[in-house]
């Protein structure tokens, strides 16, 4: 019996070591102090993230007693994020606090995540902590302009972390909407609209009960190869937010969700998972211990 035990015992460990053993990974040298999230991968090897506006002398950007947050556009290069810089944006639009962005497949539109400000500030009642997305085109010696509130957007509820299809045609993203068939099945839940014609969408579609939980899931992103991540709270993860996986099928129809092992999820905050186009490497966001501050940009290779 002891035989037995010892070796099942040996079994599993062996198992498990196996599943941990699949990926290795690296914090990269762009982490410090400051928060580093919010990645998405853009073409021609490079990405975009979040993290605090600096002044020429490197302190952080503070607007009503609160740190600026914009975008960054960096190079990848074997593993690390080389050239960062803020992306241009008007400033006539006061866009000042920026927690996630995505740029369309075609480069022509920048879609991100902020606050209402006194620019666009809706009538009626609403939380000011509120999120929605907003989206602007490119034009040459101003940067990024011309931003409008998503049509679908209402001021009360949050509207986050914009993803979207390899075919520019789905846009994924984080809301609360509460009432009727597509209420928030959690505290936030990934959704989709179609991106129609004419920089149109359609009604806000709640990707169900075999991706949200009755926690909080946050940070969707849609690979080359048609797998959604996400990060969630809920129930049965290693701690903190966990990054998870779902394949779409070729019916738009999605599989059980997978929780990614260890050492991709740690008992901390695991979020802001991008893949490769080979889906081999990739890049995430994580709080675990032994970082060099606060949320920083690790590279994964399996």
């Amino acid at each position: 019996m002891v035989k037995l035990v010892t070796c099942f015992f040996f079994l599993v460990t062996i198992v498990a070591f196996s599943q941990n053993a699949k990926y290795t990974i690296t914090n990269i040298k762009i982490n410090n102090e400051h928060p580093h999230f919010g990645l998405m991968l853009l073409p021609d090897n490079k990405v975009i993230f979040s993290s605090y506006t600096l002044t020429k002398k490197g302190k952080i950007k503070r607007y009503l007693g609160n740190p600026e947050l914009t975008v960054y556009i960096g190079e990848l290069d074997n593993g690390e994020i080389i050239n960062s810089k803020p992306i241009v944006i008007d400033a006539k639009y006061n866009i000042r606090h920026i927690t996630s962005a995505t740029i369309s497949p075609n480069g022509k539109l920048l879609y991100l995540t902020t606050n209402y400000n006194n620019k666009d500030r809706p009538t009626g009642a609403f939380k000011a902590t509120n999120f929605h997305i907003k989206v602007g085109e490119y034009v040459a010696g101003i940067g990024w302009t011309n931003f409008k509130v998503l049509s679908f957007c209402k001021p009360k509820f949050s509207y986050t972390h914009p993803t979207i299809s390899a075919n520019g045609k789905t846009m994924y993203f984080i809301a609360n909407i509460r009432g009727g068939k597509e209420t928030t099945k959690g505290g936030s839940d990934v959704f989709k609209v179609d991106i129609l014609e004419n920089n149109t969408y359609s009604t806000p579609k709640n990707l169900g009960g075999k991706i949200n939980s009755y926690s909080r899931e946050m940070f969707p992103y849609i690979s080359t190869n048609n797998v959604l991540y996400f990060a969630s709270n809920r129930p049965g993860g290693y701690g903190g937010f966990d990054i998870y996986k779902s394949i779409i099928k070729e019916d738009g129809t999605f599989e059980k969700v997978i929780k990614l092992p260890k050492p991709i999820n740690s008992n901390k905050d695991d979020f802001s998972l991008i893949t490769s186009n080979n889906n081999e490497t990739g890049y995430f966001s994580s709080k675990r211990a032994k970082g060099k501050g606060d949320d920083d940009i690790y590279y994964f290779t399996r």
